[in-house]
């Protein structure tokens, strides 16, 4: 199996209604025979058209599927349920966002939010940070896609106790490594409780690998993803979820100057990270996070010195893994039966109050948000390679929300959850619009009847 990402230009829509369907049409003339999408972002439009970045999964051959036959598969929610206010916090992965592009720095976001709302749903991106996992307690940890499956009215979420966490690890050359790695498996059974039925090494491993798109996101390529999946296959009554841990190739300076710079460097790990759980959640319909292993001792042992507060987590740790476990230990069940999404624990599409994102970013969760009638937060201050307008796409009165900072995301959150018009707590308070329209006097007759000619 190859798993690659494609860069496209897609001609505009007029209007930019009905984006979603619009765009599945178009991406199926770059898929081979033999490929699917897994991911979709829309990096660049103007009144020319979109510049996308397209994840292609191909060499499938009879591989079996668990969730949704396509990424753009969308079912319309016919109504919203409001006996909870719950949001979705989105900061996607490798895209350089000021806050949450590093190493779990949207973490305080995630849990400033959480306090608005009944429910957080988030993604590693937001709350991992090497060894840390500061989650909040009323979030739920699912894989990025999983929240495009979710908002596009495809999945749901039920709400689980505990998941039987395997590990799949890359057999690495240097063995020490790999020890340490099983080491962190160990600690999280001896402190947080986790049941880790299983620790695999893989042989030889797949390779991954990291690179930049033109317009500076992180992206990348995997090959030999079938080995993995036929480990999962091989084990499938044994776990509930799946933890990832594996080389990425970079270049060799990338290991100094990505802390050297002070965050203006696009995290290189985090797009190919992205597209391999992106993979393995679509084709096996299970929770999945992924931790970089070190290519080597001699990196592991770079004398970093004293970097960003952003990265310090990544700094200070051995093998990145802890905070993968930790979010996959009650990251919530993936359900696509849809007889099962009117269950009172089920979360759905229906369940969901609105979507937070950096503002610019037009993927699969922001378009769902879009026919959905989902609010959209839009945060100007996590700034973002994406140059999109969001102003241009047709969202209803009211359900584009655009606010400075997350602070301000709370209190709109806060504004929808009480039914509180923004406009009402600012001032100027504007004049009512009050309006005449002539209509045309139209007189009608009852029928007659017997009782009325007597």
């Amino acid at each position: 199996m190859l798993l690659i990402e494609r860069e496209i230009d897609i001609p505009a829509k007029e209007g930019n209604a009905g984006l979603s369907g619009y765009f599945e049409e178009a991406v199926r003339e770059y898929l081979p025979d033999d490929g699917i999408p897994v991911r979709f972002a829309v990096t660049r439009s103007n009144s020319n058209g979109y510049h996308c970045e397209l994840g292609i999964l191909s060499g499938l051959g009879e591989a079996c599927f668990s969730g949704p036959s396509s990424i753009f598969e969308f079912s319309r929610r016919e109504v919203e349920n409001t006996g909870a206010f719950n949001a979705v916090m989105l900061v996607p992965t490798g895209i350089g966002s000021e806050i949450g592009g590093h190493a779990g720095d949207a973490a305080p976001a995630a849990r400033l939010l959480a306090g608005a709302c009944d429910t957080l749903i988030t993604h590693p991106n937001v709350v991992n940070a090497s060894d840390i996992n500061e989650l909040p307690e009323n979030g739920l940890y699912v894989e990025g896609s999983v929240i495009s499956n979710l908002l596009m009215g495809t999945v749901g979420l039920g709400k689980v106790r505990a998941n039987r966490v395997m590990l799949v690890i890359d057999k690495h050359k240097e063995k020490r490594i790999s020890e340490r790695t099983i080491n962190a498996a160990s600690a999280a059974r001896a402190t947080l409780g986790l049941e880790c039925p299983l620790v695999v090494e893989v042989d030889p491993p797949i390779r991954m690998s990291a690179s930049y798109s033109t317009s500076g996101s992180a992206v990348g390529r995997v090959e030999g993803l079938e080995r993995v999946c036929e480990v999962l296959q091989r084990h499938r009554s044994e776990y509930d979820a799946v933890a990832l841990a594996s080389v990425i190739e970079v270049p060799w300076e990338y290991h100094t100057e990505y802390y050297i710079r002070n965050g203006e460097m696009v995290n290189p790990w985090g797009g190919v990270e992205a597209m391999f759980t992106h993979s393995i959640t679509m084709l096996f319909g299970i929770p999945t996070a992924h931790s970089p292993m070190f290519g080597s001792l001699e990196i592991a042992n770079l004398n970093l010195g004293v970097v960003d507060p952003r990265m310090a987590a990544e700094a200070v740790s051995m093998c990145f893994l802890h905070c993968v476990l930790k979010g996959l230990h009650r990251s919530p069940r993936i359900i696509t039966d849809k007889m099962v999404f009117t269950h009172p624990g089920v979360l759905t599409a229906a369940d969901i109050s609105c979507l937070v994102i950096p503002d610019g970013c037009v993927g699969l969760p922001t378009l769902a948000a879009l026919e959905q009638g989902i609010p959209v937060i839009a945060v100007r201050e996590n700034r973002n390679r994406m140059k999109n307008n969001l102003e241009e796409l047709p969202f209803a009165p009211g359900k584009l929300l655009i606010v400075e900072n997350y602070l301000e995301a709370a209190g709109m959150m806060a504004a929808l959850n009480v039914g509180v018009s923004p406009s009402s707590v600012r001032r100027p308070l504007a004049e009512t619009k009050v309006c005449t329209e002539e209509v045309s006097k139209v007189g009608s007759t009852l029928p007659v009847t017997e009782k009325d000619n007597v």
